[in-house]
């Protein structure tokens, strides 16, 4: 069984890496502290990883506590302290020679995530459930610049925004808002092409790829990947089938146009196109 996760591993990196070198020039860039601000750090195991939201991160930043002796167990540790408790160290927190003695001898890893899957999970998650956040900060911008003859309430709170919008606002080069780390490239995260990561686990096959990640940096035997979901853990996770339908919404046009948008991340983790 090992063997082949080794084999796994492998071929994950090679195309990652072959990516990187028939796209990217940058390859010989000086790592910077914004290229490591969503790596976190855990010094006794000397993990580094790479947060990629809707990939479970949350449940990541658990392990790490526990490896860090922060708590004694997964289930002990409440979402908010996960998120908000920075209790995690990131890299960027550190001068150039720590940034880069832990590149150098740290395990670098990250998990990623079928991009228009990861995309439909932020999309209910911020904007299909109350949210003080991201209704008025991405919400208003969204309908008042895509919705036309938004009622006064919707332009109030920034409520009820429909996916067809949300991808409006996505693919728009002049977006009203900026864009968030929970529906950015990996690409951009993550930095790959400049950082060699060690391990690339895939949410795909989550359970294997955690405790062999687990197993392979020599964590207590008692620590496994945790399996509950983290938010309205009554609603179902997103899906291949809940994705298809929130994309027969869009125009094939638009469907196009968001591939074309994480071609990358399609290209360089090996995902088939929808």
């Amino acid at each position: 069984e090992w063997k082949s996760l080794y084999q796994i591993q492998r071929e994950r990196k090679r195309i990652m890496r072959e990516t990187c070198s028939k796209y990217k020039s940058n390859n010989r860039r000086i790592i910077t502290p914004y290229h490591v601000s969503r790596i976190f750090v855990e010094d006794k195991y000397r993990v580094l990883y790479c947060e990629v939201p809707k990939a479970g991160c949350s449940n990541w930043k658990r392990v790490l506590m526990v490896l860090n002796g922060l708590a004694s167990s997964t289930r002990d540790i409440q979402h908010n302290t996960v998120h908000y408790g920075n209790y995690l160290k990131r890299l960027d927190g550190f001068d150039h020679k720590g940034i880069y003695h832990r590149l150098n001898t740290y395990t670098k890893m990250l998990f990623i995530r079928e991009p228009f899957e990861k995309l439909v999970s932020a999309f209910r998650d911020k904007f299909e459930h109350p949210n003080n956040y991201y209704h008025p900060v991405f919400g208003k911008a969204i309908i008042s610049r895509y919705r036309v003859n938004a009622t006064k309430e919707a332009l109030k709170t920034g409520s009820g925004v429909k996916f067809k919008e949300f991808i409006q606002y996505l693919l728009d080069v002049h977006r009203p808002v900026g864009m968030d780390i929970h529906w950015d490239h990996v690409n951009r995260l993550c930095s790959p092409c400049l950082i060699d990561y060690d391990f690339v686990g895939k949410f795909e096959s989550m359970e294997e790829d955690a405790n062999f990640f687990l197993h392979l940096i020599g964590a207590p035997q008692n620590l496994t990947f945790p399996k509950f979901k983290d938010r309205h853990s009554n609603e179902e996770r997103t899906t291949t089938k809940i994705t298809q339908q929130y994309f027969a919404e869009l125009s094939p046009s638009q469907r196009q146009r968001s591939y074309d948008f994480y071609y990358m991340d399609y290209l360089m983790f090996n995902y088939s196109k929808p």
